[in-house]
This record gives structure tokens, C-alpha cells and sequence, in this order.
């Protein structure tokens, strides 16, 4: 397993004794992994709008969100392997180019009539080509913090550095469904899509020239073969992580259609995005504020007492049935979801084996999109066929997911070393 181990303390990844990971990666690197993964974040949301305003079809545009997670169900795990092989510039170059076509082509086909199952089979090669870089950066920088930073301050960098990731993740995704709103209101239902495009090109394209890109595992060979086997990204040490994973990006899904249908039902559908805001601004700072979270507070019990937090507050939805209600239910469950998904990277950090952080990353970035897109189609069928108070109960199975994963991840850290603070 790889010898990055995360023990959280008191530090962010730029402040380490000896070089710190901002003056080592530089700060551009940091700018330009941000906007990267703006394009990935507007894709679900994206396609939905498109769908529903060219085909007035809801249920057409749940089933074309779930193609976008299958593609990437299916790819990006084998993308993120490919990075781990042959580098993550020349792959994240051909992503650039392949995904930026297919969400062209994609709007396309919705628009020219085309049968139901192209438009499935376009929405497929969105999420089959989608250049994941959350997962790449995290493997990257966690690929510079192991070959570069002295032993002593890896932990908490590496703590550090998975709080400001899914901080970042945490800001795109709320911010990436309010731009689709914004440009599809402005211009028109297609413009989130060609945005996209054009973003993914410059941007996606920029962090695959970066130099950082050229860094490479010392634990990989001169012909980049890994010292690790395949069937150790398959331990139920892993998979547990991705499982519970998969229940957050299904909580982003489905609290995000449910929470439409909520609105809607009150007659203003377009503050949805607000209130989503509320529950998403507290996570990101929630986020960040883990790095600071004292080591006795490990990782296995935080994971636990956070993802209880979320599962407290979707309760709540049994409740709610005001507006004001709804923003105190998506606060708590804020101040859950961030530090849960941090904890859940930092695990994947820790277990990734030697020489394959790129493919754990991505089987972890995937687990979200999937999530995300799944649950978001069910919510919107439920919504559509049982009404809104079915939808609600949609976030509680999801948050639920992740709170079980977390028991079981309990029993399974009990029996590794004291020494990864987990």
C-alpha cells in the first residue's frame, strides 16, 4: 500500500516546514485545477436542461444524466489507470479534445430530432471521454507530497491537501449548476453545453501541459509498470470507501432534483439553486476546516460522527414544509457532507496501492458522478410519477448509504496500524 498515510494536524498544505506544496506545485497549478474542473461539474446539470427544453421530456433527460454516469462508471477508472501507466499529460490531452467534441455533438443531436438512443448513446461518450480532474489532481498532488515533502509533514499535508480538494469540489458543484442556470437563462438552453466545451479545450488542456503533470510516482518503473497488483484496488479496505462515496454523489443527486421539485411546487423552481447554495457554501468551509481538526479525532470516528451528522439533518426532510425549514434542514446537513467526503479522499489516499493513486482517485471521482447522476434520475422520476414528498426521502437513503458504509469502515480499520491515525 502506498506509504502516504494521513494523519491530520494542525496544517494546510502551503504551510509545512521546508518547501510547502504551494511553493512546490505553484500557485497557477492551483488556479488553473480549479477552473479545469468547472466543465465536469456543469455536465449532469447540463445535459438535463438541454434535454428538457429541446425535448420536453423530464424523463428522457433523467435517463440521459444516468448515461452521462455510466460512461464514466465505465471509463473513468480505466482513464484513471491509463494516467497511472502512461502519464496523465498525454491522456488528459486526448480527453480534452474527445470531450469537448462530444458535448458538441451532443447538443447536435438533441436539437436535430435525432432518435432517443443517440441521444443516450452522445450522452454516454460525455461521461466516457470526461477528463476527471478532481481525481487527478488529487493524485498528483498527493504524487508531489510523497517524492518531495520530508516524511515528517506528509500526513498533515496530505490531511491538508484533501480538505482544500473537496473544498474545491464542494464550491464547483454548487457553483457549476448556478452557471448552467445563468447561461441557459441569458443566452440559451444549449449555451451551458458549448461553455463547457470551450472551457474544457483552454483549461483541461492547460492543467494537462502544466509541469506538474510530468510527475510521476517514484514507486512506478522505468516502464511505468506499477510494483502493486490490480486485485489490491478490489479489498473490501477500498471498496468500502468507494461504496461510501457513492452514497454522497447519490445525496448531491437526489437532494438536488428533490429540492427543484420542492420549490417548484411553491412556484419559484429557480431558487432551488439558492437554497443549494445554503447547504453548499457551509460544506466547503466546513471542508477546509478538517485540516485543523485534532489527530485524536481519527479518521474512521469522523467519518462516522460526520456522515451522522448528514443522516441527522436529511431527516429532517420528513419535516420540512417551508422554505425556512428547508435551509435549516440543508445547513446541518452541510456541515456533514463536507468533512464526510474529505475523510472519504483521505482514506483512498491512504489505501491507494503503491503506484496506482491515479485509478483509486478516479474509482473515487467516478463513484460521485455516478452517484449523482443515478440518483438524480430516480429523483426526478419519483418526483414526476409520486409527488415531491417521495423525492424527500430519496437524500435520507442516500445519506444512509454513506453513514453504513462508515460502521462497516469502522470494523475494517480496527485491524490496521495505529500508525495511520484511522
Amino acid at each position: 500500500m502506498t506509504h502516504v498515510t494521513p494523519t491530520p494536524q494542525h496544517a494546510s498544505p502551503s504551510t509545512a516546514e521546508g518547501p510547502g506544496l504551494l511553493r512546490i506545485a505553484g500557485l497557477p497549478y492551483f488556479l488553473i485545477a480549479f477552473i479545469a474542473r468547472l466543465p465536469f461539474a456543469m455536465m449532469v446539470v447540463g445535459v438535463l436542461t438541454v434535454v428538457v427544453s429541446a425535448r420536453g421530456s423530464l424523463s428522457l433527460g433523467g435517463l440521459t444524466s444516468a448515461a452521462v454516469g455510466l460512461g464514466t462508471a465505465c471509463f473513468g477508472p480505466l482513464l484513471g489507470a491509463a494516467a497511472d501507466r502512461f502519464g496523465q499529460r498525454t491522456v488528459l490531452l486526448v480527453l480534452a479534445l474527445a470531450n469537448g467534441a462530444m458535448l458538441v455533438v451532443f447538443t447536435l443531436v438533441v436539437y436535430a430530432g435525432a432518435a432517443d438512443a443517440l441521444v443516450l448513446v452522445s450522452a454516454f461518450g460525455i461521461g466516457a471521454t470526461a477528463p476527471q480532474v478532481a481525481p487527478m489532481s488529487r493524485s498528483r498532488l498527493v504524487t508531489m507530497i510523497a517524492d518531495r515533502m520530508p516524511q515528517a509533514v506528509r500526513a498533515r499535508t496530505v490531511s491538508g491537501t484533501m480538505a482544500y480538494e473537496s473544498a474545491a469540489d464542494e464550491t464547483v458543484f454548487v457553483f457549476g449548476p448556478f452557471l448552467v442556470g445563468i447561461l441557459a437563462s441569458a443566452l440559451a438552453p444549449w449555451a451551458p453545453l458549448v461553455g463547457a466545451a470551450a472551457l474544457t479545450v483552454v483549461f483541461v488542456g492547460a492543467f494537462a501541459l502544466h509541469p506538474s503533470a510530468r510527475a510521476v510516482s517514484l514507486h512506478r518503473g522505468v516502464d511505468g509498470r506499477a510494483p502493486s497488483a490490480v486485485s489490491e484496488l478490489f479489498t473490501p479496505r477500498v471498496l468500502i470507501v468507494v461504496i461510501g462515496i457513492l452514497g454522497v454523489g447519490m445525496f448531491f443527486g437526489t437532494m438536488l432534483t428533490a429540492l427543484t421539485s420542492f420549490m417548484a411546487d411553491r412556484g419559484a423552481p429557480e431558487q432551488a439553486g439558492l437554497l443549494y447554495g445554503v447547504m453548499g457554501v457551509g460544506s466547503a468551509i466546513l471542508a477546509l476546516g478538517v485540516a485543523w481538526l485534532p489527530s485524536r479525532f481519527s479518521l474512521r470516528a469522523r467519518w462516522l460522527v460526520f456522515s451522522g451528522i448528514l443522516l441527522g439533518g436529511s431527516l429532517l426532510l420528513l419535516r420540512v414544509d417551508t422554505p425556512e425549514m428547508m435551509m435549516l434542514a440543508l445547513a446541518i446537513m452541510g456541515i456533514g457532507i463536507g468533512p464526510t467526503l474529505v475523510t472519504q479522499y483521505s482514506f483512498g489516499a491512504a489505501r491507494s496501492p503503491l503506484g496506482r493513486s491515479a485509478t483509486v482517485m478516479t474509482m473515487l471521482g467516478s463513484g460521485i458522478v455516478v452517484g449523482q447522476s443515478l440518483g438524480a434520475a430516480v429523483a426526478g422520476e419519483l418526483a414526476e410519477s409520486a409527488g415531491t414528498t417521495s423525492a424527500l426521502l430519496l437524500p435520507i437513503i442516500a445519506a444512509s448509504v454513506a453513514f453504513v458504509a462508515g460502521l462497516v469502515n469502522w470494523r475494517l480499520s480496527a485491524a490496521e496500524p495505529r500508525v495511520a491515525s484511522v
